[in-house]
């Protein structure tokens, strides 16, 4: 240890010394490669990581430290099949974040242990992408509470089993962040933070292959700042500058963030827009190798001193580029504990448009497995509109198009396909490309959607939705709203900021009269309430869905038949969900060799009944077998 981190430490326990200096021997090499694949003077870089890791260690409270060996005697804690997600953003939840503490049965009911605030730090005001325009990441929203309270909620949710995650935005800063305004202030240290070209030559090189996130309101990736009268990176929107992480100083600065919201009890930090950090010419600046040995440098700083914090990448990309997210190589084990399974979600409604589980088949199965510290979130809807990310390759082995088949999904997701149950909304309309996502609560997409087109078969197809992701492996995250069958907000668009991002439809306020509503027998809040947290009750005695067991996809099935095999110790589970409106038929031969001698169905507790070979399975029926 350097001097500077042993005056940092001299006033703690010897113990407490030593556990750090343990780490440190254990971890500083995985930190030393990291900063040697991003910067020139690795050495003074890493130092610096380590004493702002000191500091963080030495400021952090005794229960927290508890908290560290707990989770290091534990290290599959967030792997386990009791973990179970919701998110949701807190003012929509319960006002503030005293509020939410308050209102914890109703999530304690559904069975979660996991809860994913969206963005709680101060934004700039006004429009602010949803929170994540952030100007200060050292304080909480004011309307929401302050360090505090969200210490406070952290305390309480660990008191009753769940953890806390938030959102950490590491592309990008407001216009308003202090770094900005000292940019726009001329001074050259913070200038170097950020992207800021004098003319458009640069720019122009770079746009050549650089895709457009939000082409409807946010065309390009540069904006002309008027103060500045310089082109200024902008991915997202005019008032979010793209950081500039080819400087060591500013990967120092999140460091420091990271320490502060570690030790406000934060279990888990969600990496957001993360895919975008390193910027190379030719590219579409996304998925750079530099992206994961960033990872890998912020989570051993944090690994030295709060390991309880894990790490979750927010990579919102195509199943080919998703893997290293978790790690690969070099990185295995040592970026992201977590990631998005955003193609499971995206096929999961595909079948259930299409009525066909090839292409879903074909594209699951040719994923790699997760590394044996890694695992996924796995989710039916986000807060997010959902992009058709059906890859080219994957639609033409199964004999169809990609544009043909995102063409046809967004159609039907919209309404517009005859016969189609959903009434999502069309999200950023591509002209030149075709391209359209889509805005929606799970009901709403299911058919339970304002005109409520097909009731039944909504609640059919949200139960087989959700089963599927809680057998995947994982955490299964739940989308605040969706627990209680919410159409959607009709009112989205007559809030300030509002009426020009129609996701926020699917944000629906949760109020106190909702969460009531789920107590009445026979309300769609109910059925949807108790069917979901029935799936969670019953994963949770479920050992064979620890993330540990690897999920295998069967490719020999018959179409309509999404059929996946997790094998433990303990046993094996079979799901096989039918993702048609009409009966399927599975070979019982199959479960034998499968090896269930005696298959069971736990999800219904139903035996498994033989007919000519085979067990039938009813439209949209999701059976786990053990």
């Amino acid at each position: 240890m350097t001097p500077e981190v042993r005056d940092i430490l001299a006033g703690m326990p010897a113990h407490r010394r030593e556990t750090f200096e343990l780490r440190l021997e254990q971890w500083w090499p995985d930190l030393h490669d990291a900063v040697t694949a991003l910067y020139d003077g690795p050495d003074a870089v890493a130092a610096n990581l380590v004493a702002i890791a000191a500091q963080g260690f030495a400021e952090r409270s005794d229960d927290l430290h508890r908290l560290d060996e707990r989770r290091l005697l534990q290290p599959d804690w967030f792997q386990r099949p009791n973990m179970f997600g919701y998110a949701c953003y807190v003012d929509r939840y319960g006002t503030t974040l005293e509020g939410v503490g308050e209102r914890l049965d109703h999530l304690v009911d559904l069975g979660v242990t996991y809860l994913h605030m969206m963005p709680l730090l101060t934004p700039r005001e006004g429009d602010n992408d949803g929170g994540y325009a952030v100007k200060d990441f050292y304080s909480v929203r004011p309307d929401l509470g302050t360090n505090e309270d969200l210490r406070n909620l952290a305390t309480t949710l660990r008191a009753r089993g769940i953890s806390p995650v938030v959102d950490l935005v590491l592309n990008h800063v407001a216009r308003e962040h202090e770094w900005a305004e000292k940019a726009r202030g001329g001074d050259e240290r913070y200038r170097s933070y950020f992207h800021i070209y004098p003319d458009r030559e640069t720019p122009d090189s770079f746009e050549r292959t650089l895709p457009e996130v939000f082409p409807d309101f946010a065309p390009g990736s540069f904006t002309l700042d008027t103060e500045l009268d310089e082109w200024v990176w902008t991915t997202f929107n005019a008032w979010q500058w793209d950081l500039n992480w080819s400087n060591p100083a500013v990967l120092e600065e999140f460091a420091g963030i990271v320490m502060h919201l570690a030790n406000l009890g934060i279990e888990v930090l969600r990496l957001d827009a993360i895919a975008f950090l390193w910027k190379r010419l030719g590219t579409n600046c996304q998925n750079q190798p530099e992206v994961h040995a960033i990872t890998q440098a912020l989570r051993t700083t944090c690994r030295l001193a709060a390991p309880a914090t894990l790490f979750k990448a927010e990579a919102i990309v195509g199943p080919r580029d998703l893997m290293p997210y978790l790690g690969l190589g070099r990185h295995t084990g040592r970026v992201s504990d977590i990631a998005y399974h955003n193609s499971l979600m995206v096929h999961i409604w595909s079948m259930l448009a299409s009525g066909s589980s090839e292409l879903a088949v074909h594209a699951l199965a040719s994923l790699p497995p997760t590394p044996p510290s890694g695992t996924w979130v796995t989710y039916v809807r986000c807060h997010d509109d959902i992009g058709w990310a059906i890859d080219d390759g994957d639609a033409a082995a199964r004999g169809v198009t990609g544009a043909g088949h995102r063409h046809f999904l967004a159609d039907w997701y919209s309404g517009d396909f005859d016969g189609s149950w959903a009434e999502g909304l069309v999200f950023q309309y591509n002209p030149d490309t075709g391209d359209r996502r889509i805005s929606g609560t799970s009901a709403a997409l299911s058919g339970l959607g304002p005109s409520r087109k097909d009731a039944d078969g909504a609640f059919a197809r949200m139960f087989l939705a959700h089963a599927i992701v809680a057998a995947w492996g994982g955490i299964p995250v739940v989308w605040s709203g969706d627990e209680i069958a919410s159409p959607g907000d009709p009112n989205w668009a007559s809030e300030p900021g509002h009426e020009n991002d129609n996701r926020w439809v699917h944000r629906p306020r949760v109020t106190d009269e909702d969460r009531a509503r789920r107590l009445q027998q026979g309300t769609d809040a109910q059925r949807a309430f108790d069917g979901i947290a029935h799936i969670a009750r019953v994963r949770r005695g479920l050992p064979m869905l620890h993330s540990e067991a690897p999920v295998q996809v069967l490719t020999d099935t018959e179409d309509g038949l999404l059929v996946l095999v997790r094998r433990h110790p303990s046993g094996t589970l079979v799901g096989v969900f039918n993702v048609t409106s009409e009966h399927r038929a599975f070979p019982y031969d199959r479960l034998l060799e499968l090896g269930l001698t005696d298959p069971h169905e736990v999800l219904s507790g139903h035996s498994v009944v033989l007919h000519d070979g085979r067990v039938w399975l009813p439209p949209y029926a999701a059976w786990w077998m053990v």
